[in-house]
């Protein structure tokens, strides 16, 4: 037996020297880990740094071929170069003028004749088979229908961008109206609500989800009208500039083009999640109040 006047060892305390050289060796990692899968922004930027590293892997040593495949500090220097001589800026511009007023006019339409649709059967039932036959047609053979139409400018162009991103809009409206739970109008029918009301009260909030998602899907397309739409009979935009690099074999303008093609998208998207966001807390707000 151990005798009362032995005392026991006192515990350290965790912060002492002792216990940090104790903690194992992977625990700063560990930490730097979670922090990483815990913010949103940080996960984005590895992402992109890890993207960059495999493509400068790539350009270096798997391919090796700058004809093919140019690494990033080419590409960043050729649109440098582009941007002085004042044609990347110009390029662009005529992209945005394109793409805005297709999206825009794809909202308005796809908004509008989707709250048609939901609105009456009859009207859904007429047009629904035109609605499918032209979303299955490829718009890389309307194009040269639209140039022989409204000719080589901005008209043509906004038209097959349109044509592109409305559809997404339209089935998405469509749905969101339509999958309104009956229990919420028939309630709100007994209170003597209008039909005004229900669209304004219920079935618009309940569909704004679907809204979003279709603009997210039409947003994609619409980019990628823009580029369908630019190989035609087109004297600017980054789609031609696209072309002309690929015809003079010019892969860093080519990337150039590529590159801004894929951060539109990616800004647009993010701006549709944010407002997406924004409108589904207000309508959290709104309800608990």
């Amino acid at each position: 037996m151990t005798s009362n006047s032995e005392a026991a060892p006192a515990e350290r305390p965790i912060g002492s020297p002792d216990s940090v050289l104790r903690r194992p060796a992977g625990s700063g990692l560990r930490r730097v880990l979670v922090g990483i899968s815990q913010n949103g922004w940080l996960q984005t930027i590895v992402s992109f740094l890890v993207a960059a590293i495999l493509w400068e892997f790539s350009a270096y040593y798997l391919i090796a071929k700058p004809i093919l495949f140019s690494p990033l500090g080419s590409i960043a220097k050729r649109a440098i170069e582009l941007w002085q001589e004042g044609e990347l800026q110009y390029h662009i511009w005529v992209s945005f003028i394109e793409f805005a007023g297709g999206f825009g006019l794809a909202i308005v339409i796809g908004i509008g004749l989707g709250v048609a649709f939901a609105a009456s059967r009859f009207i859904r039932n007429f047009f629904e088979p035109w609605i499918s036959m032209l979303y299955a047609t490829p718009i890389i053979a309307l194009g040269p229908l639209f140039i022989l139409w409204l000719g080589i400018g901005v008209a043509s162009k906004i038209a097959i961008v349109f044509l592109t991103a409305v559809f997404p809009i339209l089935i998405n409206t469509v749905v969101g109206l339509t999958s309104t739970e009956h229990t919420l109008i028939d309630v709100a029918r007994s209170l003597g609500a209008t039909n005004m009301q229900i669209y304004t009260k219920i079935r618009i909030p309940g569909a704004t989800p679907y809204v979003v998602a279709g603009l997210r899907l039409s947003v994609a397309r619409a980019l990628v009208g823009v580029v369908v739409a630019e190989l035609f009979g087109a004297r600017a935009g980054l789609g031609f500039l696209i072309l002309t690099s690929a015809q003079n074999f010019d892969t860093p303008a080519l990337f150039v083009g590529v590159i801004i093609f894929a951060i539109a998208g990616v800004a647009s998207v993010s701006l549709l999640k944010w407002l997406e966001q924004h409108f589904a807390a207000y309508r959290f707000q709104e309800h608990s109040e």
